[in-house]
């Protein structure tokens, strides 16, 4: 039903098809004009568009979307030059015959790693619910084992990074992993009076946290799959613990400084006629400063990569 020049009017018209098509087109009005979509049944080429030879009066054809078989020819013809174009790029790309071996290698690696910072995180959060503050003193002698493999075995991430297995930047992963090194087998490891200091407690407590959210989503995103929360987790929970982790640590170290001048831990003596010792003390003073320069370094990738997996998506202009 229109309006038209004699007033509202009702219109139809009738076309016998050569070749059966869908029962339901698809109608769109606008304020031009009508347009219905009629599907054919089989994807096939036609003579001609009706069974009666001759074309209805008041049928025209809109050459903008016209296509005949020829022009349809062409554009597949194109389609498979492009096809056989990309597999020829494809194929000058050299396969990497080790990719499932990487692959399953850091899978389990990460899995490892996710299996024994859990069992840290799970036993010191059960003994701080049974034994309340009294399982910050004991907490090296019952955790220190499995701290020590965890953070052994994470030196591969640095040969990782390294080799390219990962597209981790080398720098801040040294940091990193040398850094927390350093203050479990040096500052803790080394002097029984630190390993009943409450700081322990704080230092494996931070680090296992952080690790609960870092190791299952590589470890996911090895296989492909993302899981949003996770990835807000993974890029969300350092800037709370990275800080808290970074001050326990900083506590540590402090509190070792008298204990390794009282007993010259470490202390390297220069030959005579200088006869002047170096304390290890005085290396501590510049861990420090290092200890917060690679805080810094690290806070600054962890926040690029925040931007890049949290930020708001660039849209494309059309």
């Amino acid at each position: 039903q229109g309006h038209g020049a004699k007033g509202d009017n009702i219109y139809e018209f009738q076309i016998e098809f050569l070749e059966p098509v869908e029962p339901k087109p698809v109608c769109r009005v606008t304020q031009r004009q009508l347009n219905i979509t009629v599907q054919k049944k089989e994807s096939n080429w036609w003579e001609r568009l009706t069974k009666q030879e001759k074309r209805p009066l008041f049928l025209a054809p809109d050459f903008d979307r016209w296509l005949d078989e020829s022009d349809a020819e062409m554009e597949l013809k194109v389609k498979e030059e492009e096809k056989i174009n990309k597999m020829k790029i494809e194929s000058r790309v050299p396969k990497d015959p080790f990719k499932h071996l990487k692959k399953g290698y850091l899978i389990m690696y990460n899995l490892v790693q996710f299996l024994g910072f859990s069992w840290i995180f799970v036993n010191m959060t059960v003994r701080l619910f049974i034994l309340g503050k009294d399982s910050f003193y004991d907490t090296f002698h019952t955790i220190a084992d499995m701290m020590y493999f965890c953070q052994t075995l994470a030196f591969m991430e640095i040969m990782n990074s390294l080799i390219g297995l990962v597209r981790s930047p080398l720098i801040p992963t040294l940091l990193q992993v040398l850094g927390r090194n350093f203050i479990l087998f040096v500052v803790l490891g080394s002097l029984e009076e630190m390993q009943n200091k409450p700081g322990v407690f704080f230092v494996f407590y931070f680090w296992s946290i952080i690790e609960l959210f870092r190791y299952p989503y590589y470890m996911l995103s090895c296989i492909g799959i993302e899981w949003k929360p996770l990835t807000w987790l993974r890029y969300t929970a350092w800037i709370p613990l990275y800080p808290l982790g970074a001050l326990a640590e900083a506590v540590c170290v402090i509190q070792s400084m008298p204990i390794f001048s009282e007993t010259g831990k470490f202390s390297l003596g220069l030959p005579n006629p200088l006869n002047v010792t170096i304390q290890f003390s005085f290396l501590l003073q510049i861990c420090l400063i290092v200890l917060f320069l690679g805080l810094s370094v690290n806070i600054r990738h962890l926040y690029k990569q925040r931007k890049q997996h949290l930020g708001p998506k660039k849209r494309k202009m059309k």
